[in-house]
């Protein structure tokens, strides 16, 4: 399995299990190792991406705690962590359809620590 680790300026270190061969998945691939800026949206991390892929057919707004997504409407790689401002019920909610990349391996609650504008190092594992 192809993982890669997220390393946050606040010293968490998060490494996720990557999906096999998505386009979303190969794109980031890619791109690896880049930095970037974190954003919050409720119990969302979310960063700038320097690569793009189209949405995928299995894209989808609903997501499962410790799932990280590729945002093609915005170009950024999203960690979900808890309930989002679009939730509905304890799930977390992406703002539009996302490319489904992997998820964190383990305590994605972990990520609440990280904060509006701490740097992240992406690399490959």
């Amino acid at each position: 399995m192809t993982a890669v680790r997220m390393r946050f300026s606040n010293g968490l270190e998060v490494r996720v299990t990557l999906r096999e061969g998505t386009p979303s998945v190969e794109a980031m691939l890619k791109a690896v190792p880049f930095k970037s800026v974190v954003h919050r949206w409720g119990d969302e991390v979310y960063f700038d991406a320097p690569f793009h892929s189209p949405r995928e057919e299995d894209s989808r707004a609903e997501m499962e705690i410790g799932e990280v997504a590729f945002w093609p409407d915005g170009d950024a790689v999203a960690l979900f962590f808890g309930r989002t401002p679009g939730s509905t019920d304890g799930k977390p909610r992406a703002y539009s359809p996302c490319n489904i990349l992997g998820k964190v391996d383990a305590a994605p609650e972990r990520l609440g620590g990280v904060r509006e504008g701490a740097a992240v190092e992406v690399a490959k594992v």
